[in-house]
């Protein structure tokens, strides 16, 4: 949805559909009890679990009829302000398709059920996306998500109001 409010081409949508499906596949390089804790990771386990994405471009990295997916899955994790990982990649010199997997990943990421931890409700989660344009998350990205979001059922302004005054 949000590689169509971007009306990205043809090719690049494709693109971004079998990065956002493989942009993980480097946790297959991580262990287990890290992989399936059912608690918050430590410190030296999230430096672990931080090598997926460099563990999924040694993967699919040499396969050249995925070059232009495999950066989507590399660098899904940077951020606009330098403070992702694993390079430290600023502004435009991330890939759309990774700033694209980068709000979407964490939005799933955000209103799903963990063993430790209960999801959020949607509009929470959208908040949290929308509070981190420019700075966790590109702009055009989080503008882009914005209006797809917005025409989805899970889009309930009233369900702020409600949450603003219990808060």
């Amino acid at each position: 949805m949000i590689g169509k409010e971007l009306d990205l081409a043809f090719e690049d949508m494709n693109n971004l559909k079998l990065s956002a499906v493989l942009h993980d596949i480097g946790k297959i390089g991580i262990e287990d009890n890290i992989l399936k804790k059912k608690a918050p990771l430590t410190a030296d386990e999230f430096l672990v679990m931080k090598e997926h994405p460099r563990l999924g471009y040694e993967i699919l990295g040499h396969i050249e009829s995925l070059s232009e997916v495999v950066d989507g899955m590399r660098f899904h994790h940077e951020r606009p302000d330098g403070k992702g990982y694993p390079f430290g990649l600023k502004g435009d010199e991330i890939p759309v398709i990774a700033m694209i997997i980068s709000v979407a990943d964490t939005f799933d990421a955000m209103i799903s059920n963990r063993p430790y931890r209960k999801g959020l409700p949607p509009m929470i989660a959208w908040q949290e996306i929308l509070d981190n344009r420019g700075t966790q998350f590109s702009e055009k990205v989080v503008d882009a998500f914005d209006r797809a979001f917005k025409k989805t059922k899970m889009y309930r302004p009233e369900k702020m109001e409600k949450i603003k005054k219990a808060g």
